[in-house]
């Protein structure tokens, strides 16, 4: 209800009447509530509310035209960009092919060169696309059997050092609920950077297995391989960051952020430990 009051002012009001009984007598009661500020206040919200919808859908709206510029950036990136660089390895091959026997071993250094770095960037641009898929793309998530996938994924990774003896511990029965190509990926990049890191060790010794902590499960992927200074662990994560010489241990310096990427992306946390010539122990959890 409305109430002017004797000074003009328009108020919003309750009223709140009933019988009751008073000395044998039923009599009528009525109590007057100035409702003016919660009725304010309730107006106030609903219009932050209407406000607050009409921002969310606008900025959705942004994000997704962003993404869309994004997919179309990323094409442009793989399509245009790795062409260049197919032309390149294709046409330092065939000069090595048709004249290689009148080119100096210089020469021919200067080809592997270029074929080396063609590959290279290659390489680079696709982990670069894979990084900044990883965010946009959606979970599908389901019951994974954590140690078979660790187990495959190990057996994939040592096919390509066929020469390195690893001694490979997994341990049984872990199970997750997770985006299963998302997790292959994340154990291919940790696996990868074991064998790698553990190259010059004769006795290597590569570990995938999981730790209750108060409450939680932290899973460990770990070696004894070159392990890293401590110092440097806030770089590990970042991309193109690098604690070891590429002419020591190649590679894109990528690995590690997608890692990272993954692990954000299922609501867990990544961190790592380790001592140079020590080995290193990658440890992250799953959220959810």
């Amino acid at each position: 209800l409305k109430h002017r009051r004797a000074c003009g002012d328009i108020r919003d009001v309750e009223v709140f009447s009933g019988p009751i009984e008073y000395l044998g007598n039923t009599i009528l009661y009525a109590i007057v509530h100035d409702a003016t500020p919660r009725i304010q206040a309730e107006t106030e919200v609903r219009e932050l509310t209407r406000t607050l919808e009409q921002r969310v859908a606008k900025r959705t709206e942004e994000l997704e035209e962003a993404n869309k510029e994004l997919e179309s950036f990323a094409y442009s990136v793989s399509h245009d960009l790795k062409a260049p660089l197919r032309a390149m390895e294709g046409f330092s091959n065939l000069l090595a092919e048709e004249a290689g026997a009148d080119l100096s071993p210089s020469m021919l250094h200067y080809i592997d060169r270029i074929n080396y770095n063609a590959k290279k960037t290659s390489r680079l641009i696709d982990d670069i696309l894979r990084l900044s898929r990883i965010s946009r793309q959606s979970l599908v998530i389901s019951d994974i059997d954590f140690s078979k996938l660790a187990a495959d994924t190990a057996a994939e990774v040592a096919a390509a050092y066929p020469d390195k003896k690893v001694e490979l511990t997994v341990q049984a029965g872990m199970k997750i609920r997770a985006d299963k190509a998302l997790m292959e990926q994340l154990l291919t990049n940790l696996l990868e950077n074991a064998w790698k890191f553990t190259s010059s060790i004769p006795d290597a010794r590569i570990r995938v297995e999981s730790l209750d902590s108060e409450g939680k499960t932290i899973y460990v992927v770990s070696d004894n391989g070159a392990g890293f200074d401590m110092a440097y662990v806030d770089k590990l994560f970042t991309p193109f960051q690098r604690l070891h010489t590429e002419t020591e241990y190649p590679g894109s310096g990528i690995g590690l952020s997608i890692v990272r990427r993954i692990v954000a992306r299922h609501g867990g946390q990544v961190w790592a430990k380790a001592s140079p010539n020590e080995g290193a122990a990658f440890y992250f959890t799953l959220g959810g």
